[in-house]
């Protein structure tokens, strides 16, 4: 099941990477960010694409369990993940209110991802 598990957020994150590589824009778009120049795509695709890729490629070797590696990339990618919720609260204490999609939904699918890690550790 842990090993399900942890496949199942390495597929997510593969996926998002992927999306992030093809279609900077319209992955910024929910938030409001204006991807226009060069500099603002390779910084999208960099952070959530390259990133997500990264991580989806160690989680899949955490869920095959290669090298012992388990333990140690499911506690931090999940941490990692709980930060980024984390951030996105903090977020919303400063800020004013938003609507439910994009911050509270990734904040929850963060918060669940990450705790889902952690206990698959």
């Amino acid at each position: 099941m842990d090993s399900l598990i942890i496949a199942s957020i390495a597929v997510f994150c593969f996926a998002m990477g992927v999306y992030a590589l093809a279609a900077p824009a319209a992955l910024a778009s929910p938030f409001h960010l204006t991807v226009a120049t060069p500099e603002a795509r390779s910084e999208v695709r960099a952070v959530y694409g390259g990133f997500g890729i990264a991580m989806a490629g160690v989680l899949g070797a955490a869920a095959l369990d290669l090298g012992d590696i388990r333990t140690g990339v499911a506690t931090t990618v999940g941490f990692a993940l709980i930060g980024m919720a984390a951030g996105r609260l903090v977020s919303r204490l400063a800020d004013t209110s938003v609507k439910f999609y994009p911050i509270w939904f990734y904040f929850g699918v963060e918060l669940v991802g990450g705790g889902l890690l952690l206990l698959a550790a």
